[in-house]
């Protein structure tokens, strides 16, 4: 026998922890990773192909799927961290990369460069090291560290510029660098100035832009290094959230307070994704000057119907964004191991309402998987888990059939065989549950707290229930305890039944496994090893063999109550064993979650085949009643199908003329509601057919209406065009003659333009030829004087040259003889240096010979000893050497064998796959033709229903167009009375219309009138106060009458005050009266409308104003009149005590003054100086109550914008 091949069929899970758990790779295919895998899920076909982890891998950290969708890099983590690097198409590896500048075991973020030939890496703890490589050439071309040493603050995502390689983005805890490549060194620029943030996530929106997310609900835009936009998300709809949840919200502890944080942005042609707090997508999308982005739509987790808390899902946190290559699709991961998907465009309809996400293809597990079972009749797989719900999945479609959440956490499960049934047990209790159409409802209850094994028989007619270290055997049908199977000291860890259902094998911690009766319920058979404490049990078919696997690392065959074979496991714990239903085929769990396929009969040392599958420990293993399938569950919340069959490639066969069982179960209450809805509906479909068709014929109407309309329409529109177009026929014809006779004219023109230009160029021609023989002549005459002059020159150079040679011979004669002189003593010297060096050579040659003797002696001495060691040496190499090529030998047969195996198997692989497309093919071509022969027949039945029908409606139509044609012949008479009324009426219109415009006109001339009449009664006012005014004055300066000096005084500053202004207004009102009344009558004319709603609405708002203003003035006048009175009495008291005191006269002013002072300075407490007081007091009061009140008057006029009181404007005359 060989060993069974298992190859990986589908995955339900997905792996969080991991940076960038989700990408596409194309429209259809997204890849994520679940378990120890990389997995490429089609989402239209619902297949999986799977890349498979490293070995001594400890799990993948970050994911990376190239701009150019061809490759994956896997960053995995382990005692050295590396990173592998995938073809897409050919799941072949490329390139494996890791480098020793990184100190962590891990690396936290993956990026592709633009054109996907570069790939940048951010390492982990406590290094923080940022690779940047060629991964093609394995090359690292930069490194550097993005954390600060004394920090060690975390860095979260690195990113590339998506239009340059060579720039990168690091953001982390107070980290937010640009790095850009050069001279192979990555070195920062545009250096930040604000205060550091949390920042958790970043995307490029273009070549110069990053979007930045923050821990507190910030997104920051920056431009090149620099903030530009800052926009702060809250949490939206947060009271509606809380009334929805109901008392539950109020003590919930886990709806996250304050601002939410931003765990993943996605850019994408119209602006950026971001998740934003719990089960929250916000789209930004950009603005009209494509400089800042505005929130667009809100996307949210839907609520959770199958859950005990449905407002549970939307707590999840988004912790990946991706955006399909066409945009049409947003898919998003959460940290509850959920993949969520929307279609933007839906997503942009009705933008004011919320969206929700859907399940990308089904609910995964969230916590680490209890119990697993498989049903005989029906193609079902049972799971529990320790987040409380229980899912059952088809592993022929791939699907989530049912689920449903529950208030305790469930340890075990077993599936009925006829897939009607399930037993779960509970936290509380075991519980017994039917399984509905839609439904998981539980029936019956059995008293076992926390049980953590349970099983239905192969009959299904008992079931088994592990209660601490008892096993109860109930009945399926009466629900009576029939057996309790006690024996074991410590808990039971696993609970089978034979195929016969005649015996019971369980396996506990205290290293027992026992074999039980089930008609007795006495052991008849024991094997107990206290130092192992096992985990799983498998029994072969005949129920004589059992496999037990423990803490001891090894398999264990067991008959007859004796250890057969005891097989090492090379120290992996295997934690589950699973036994196919054929009996050729042994598969074993491990701790790293492994699977392992055994050869079967076991050998020892055992031979097996290890396959990668879950990144944590394999929990149980479950094989189909038909052999096709293995799955296996684990603690990293994943399950996974495999495919398997023994070498041979026998498997049982089933009978496919029995297929899988089809029945379901529902209650009768659900039945009825059903059936009355459907009732209902088919009642509602009738009404709706019937209202249908009469709309139809409605519209029939309608349409043959309107089709006659277009139609003479049609006809009038042709035969205008027609006129149209002799007319223009006509029209060309006349410009062709006109423009034939133009172009005649031309060619006219310019034959006599040609003929004037020929003549005038020969005469010119002529000239110029005359010019050019005067100038040939000059020429010539010029070419012999140079001639002439060379000639001189060459004849004065040779005698120059003569002389010189001449005097450079002597020269050289007197230098021929200072050479030799100079080589004489040369030779001399040479020879006295010779017997020097000759001499020295000797002495040296002595010195020499003495060394060498030295040294040759103890050479000797050294090789004789290195000659010893030598020998000795050589004869270790021999064996040594020896040793090596047995080894060498011993390795190439080995890979020799295994690359035959690999090839086989990829062949076998290969082959079967081709087999299985094919068969889904044949059968989906089948279904295919038979449903559209099936829906060709229906379509046959309908067309023939719906020709009897339009015989009919055409018998009916006929009938009535008989009885329509006289009434149609009163609505045309009618319909031209209405339209010689219709124009009746608009004539009326338009008279009136002109009537209210005539009305309007003279309206807005009477209204002008008013206002100058009343600017007119304004200006007499104002010059009645003016005269009132200079009454005053002069009145004043009468006072002074009796003190010359002060009368001048007074007359210059009334004359300065009255006579000088009104000179100079009447000089500059006079030169501007003439535009300023030309500019006045043209604005009062052009918006005399506008002003007139204006003014009205003024004259209402200040007429109580003015009025009040009016009466303050006037009282305030009659005061100013009553406090002049007193002045002038006070006035003349002053001038009566002056005279009687005599300070009136001009000589003695300064005796005055003095008797004054004196007078006062003796009678200090005398009325006349409290007068005196009291009167200057009440003099400055005054004068700032006037001032004042002059102030207040300028005011309010500048308010009722009054005219210029210079000038008078004459009336507008009415026409």
């Amino acid at each position: 026998m060989a060993i069974a091949v298992a190859q990986a069929k589908h995955m339900f899970g997905l792996k969080t922890g991991v940076s960038g758990n989700v990408a596409y790779q194309d429209e259809q295919t997204i890849v994520y990773p679940a378990g120890a895998n990389c997995v490429m899920y089609n989402i239209d076909q619902k297949l999986q192909k799977f890349i498979a982890g490293s070995d001594k891998s400890q799990g993948i950290t970050a994911i990376a799927v190239s701009p150019n969708r061809r490759y994956v890099a896997l960053a995995e983590k382990g005692e050295k961290a590396t990173i592998t690097i995938y073809d897409l198409h050919s799941l072949k590896k490329r390139k494996v990369l890791s480098s020793p500048d990184v100190q962590s075991n891990e690396f936290v973020s993956l990026a592709f460069s633009p054109d996907s030939k570069y790939l940048v890496a951010q390492g982990g703890r406590p290094d923080w090291t940022l690779l940047y490589w060629t991964w093609e050439k394995s090359k690292v071309m930069a490194v550097t560290k993005t954390s600060p040493p004394q920090a060690n603050a975390p860095v979260y995502q690195v990113t590339f510029n998506p239009q340059d390689n060579t720039q990168l983005c690091v953001v982390g805890n107070g980290i937010f660098k640009l790095y850009r490549y050069s001279e192979g060194n990555l070195k920062q620029f545009a250096f930040q100035k604000m205060e550091p943030q949390n920042y958790l996530c970043q995307a490029w929106v273009s070549d110069e832009r990053v979007v930045v997310g923050t821990d507190n609900g910030r997104l920051l835009l920056f431009e090149a290094g620099e903030l530009k936009t800052d926009i702060s998300i809250s949490m939206s709809q947060k009271e509606t959230d809380k009334d929805r949840m109901g008392s539950i919200a109020e003590g919930d502890p886990t709806i996250p307070l304050g601002p939410p944080q931003i765990t993943s942005i996605v850019a994408y042609s119209k602006g950026f994704a971001c998740a934003c707090g719990p089960g929250t997508v916000h789209l930004f999308e950009k603005t009209d000057d494509k400089d800042f982005f505005k929130k667009a739509r809100e996307i949210k987790i839907p609520v959770d119907q199958n859950s005990s808390d449905p407002t549970k899902a939307q707590m999840q946190m988004i912790v990946c964004l991706t955006v399909s290559p066409s945009e049409e699709t947003l898919v998003a991961s959460t940290d509850a191991s959920q993949l969520y998907s929307i279609t933007l465009s839906t997503a942009d309809i009705g933008k004011g309402d919320q969206a929700h996400f859907e399940y990308l293809a089904q609910a995964f597990h969230q916590g680490a998987i209890t119990g697993v079972d498989v049903c005989i009749r029906k193609p079902l797989i049972a799971t529990c888990s320790l987040d409380r719900s229980i899912r059952i999945w088809n592993f022929e479609t791939c699907n989530l059939e049912l689920y449903k959440e529950f208030a305790e956490e469930a340890y075990s499960i077993a599936l009925h065989p006829s897939g009607l049934y399930i037993l779960v047990g509970f936290s509380d209790k075991l519980r017994l549950m039917n399984l509905l159409i839609d439904d998981i409802r539980g029936f019956k209850e059995f008293t076992i707290r926390g049980c953590r094994e349970c099983s239905f028989s192969n009959g299904g007619h008992l079931f088994a229930a592990v209660h601490s270290n008892v096993i109860q055997v109930y009945s399926t049908t009466n629900f009576e305890n029939v057996l309790n199977l006690k024996g074991h000291n410590g808990k039971v860890r696993a609970v089978i039944w034979s195929a016969d259902d005649n015996k019971l094998v369980s396996c506990g911690m205290d290293g027992a496994v026992y074999e039980w009766d089930t008609f007795t319920g006495k052991r008849v058979g024991e094997s107990v090893l206290k130092a192992c404490s096992y985990s799983s049990v498998a029994v072969t078919p005949d129920g004589k063999t059992t496999f037990a696997v423990g803490s001891d690392r090894s398999l264990k065959e067991i008959a007859d109550s004796q250890i057969l074979r005891d097989v090492e496991s090379d120290d992996t714990t295997l934690t589950s064993v699973s036994m196919s239903h054929s009996g050729r085929m042994l598969f074993a769990g491990t701790s790293t979650g492994m699977l392992r396929s055994l050869k079967f009969p076991l050998t020892v040392p055992g031979e097996w085949q290890d396959y990668h599958g879950h990144s944590a420990s394999i929990a149980k293993l479950k094989i189909t009643y038909d052999d096709q399938y293995l799955v296996s569950i684990s603690e990293d919340a994943s399950i996974m199908m495999w495919k398997i069959q023994d070498k041979e490639g026998r498997g049982m066969k089933r009978d496919k003329e029995a297929g899988w069982a089809e029945e379901i179960l529902i209650t009768k209450s659900d039945l009825e509601e059903k059936n009355s809805m459907m009732s209902e509906l088919k009642t509602r479909v009738d009404e709706l057919k019937m209202e249908n068709e009469y709309q139809l014929r409605l519209k029939d109407m309608n349409y043959n209406e309107k089709i006659k309309e277009l139609t003479e329409k049609f006809i009038q529109e042709m035969e205008s065009l027609k006129t149209k177009n002799q007319v223009l026929k006509t029209d060309k014809d006349k410009e062709e003659a006109k423009h034939e006779e133009e172009v005649q004219e031309v060619m006219d023109k310019h034959s006599k333009e040609l003929g004037d230009m020929e003549s005038a160029n020969n005469q010119k021609l002529m000239l110029e030829y005359e010019k050019y023989q005067e100038l040939q002549a000059k020429s010539q005459k010029m070419q012999e004087d140079y001639e002439r002059e060379l000639q001189e020159r060459e004849e004065s150079k040779e005698r120059a040259l003569e002389e010189l040679t001449e005097y450079y011979e002597t020269e050289l004669q007197k230098k021929t003889t200072q050479l030799e002189q100079s080589h004489d003593q040369a030779r001399n010297q040479q020879k006295e240096y010779e017997e020097t060096k000759t001499q020295i050579e000797e002495d040296a040659d002595r010195e020499i010979l003495d060394i060498k003797n030295k040294y040759e002696r103890q050479l000797r001495d050294e090789k004789e000893a290195n000659q010893r060691l030598k020998g000795e040496s050589g004869i270790m190499r021999k064996k040594f050497t020896s040793l090596q090529k047995e080894i060498e030998d011993h390795k190439e047969e080995i890979k020799r064998y295994q690359a035959d195996i690999a090839k086989l198997k990829k062949d076998i692989a290969g082959h079967e796959k081709d087999i299985v497309g094919l068969r889904k093919e044949i059968q989906e071509r089948d279904e295919t033709i038979q449903d559209k022969e099936k829906r060709i027949y229906d379509l046959k039945k309908k067309n023939q229903e719906l020709e009897k029908f339009k015989f009919v409606l055409d018998y009916k139509i006929k009938e009535l167009k008989k009885q329509i044609e006289p009434r149609e012949n009163d609505i045309k008479a009618m319909k031209e009375q209405i339209q010689e009324m219709e124009s009746e009426l608009e004539r009326f219109h338009k008279q009136n219309t002109q009537l209210e415009l005539n009305i309007t006109e003279l309206r807005q001339k009477l209204k002008a009138t008013d206002k100058e009449m009343h600017l007119e009664r304004q200006r007499v006012r104002d010059k009645e106060a003016m005269i009132k005014r200079f009454k005053t004055d002069l009145h004043n300066c009468v006072g002074y009458i009796q003190d010359p000096k002060m009368l001048k005084e007074s007359i210059k500053a009334l004359y300065q005050k009255h006579v000088q202004e009104d000179i100079t207004e009447s000089a500059s009102v006079d030169a501007d009266i003439q535009k300023e009344y030309a500019r006045q009558r043209e604005h009062l004319e052009r918006s005399v409308a506008s002003l007139r709603k204006k003014l009205a609405k003024d004259t209402e708002i200040h007429r109580a104003d003015n009025v009040r203003i009016m009466q303050e003035n006037v009282s305030l006048i009659k005061e100013i009149n009553d406090l002049r009175k007193e002045l002038k009495i006070a006035r003349t008291q002053v001038h009566d005590l002056e005279a009687a005191l005599g300070l009136h006269r001009k000589n003695n002013t300064v005796e005055a003054s003095m008797t004054l002072q004196a007078v006062t300075s003796q009678n200090k407490n005398a009325m006349m100086e409290q007068d005196l007081d009291e009167s200057r007091r009440m003099i400055d009061i005054q004068k700032v109550e006037i001032k004042k009140l002059r102030s207040h008057l300028f005011e309010l006029e500048t308010q009722v914008s009054r005219p210029p009181s210079g000038g008078r404007l004459p009336p507008v005359p009415v026409s």
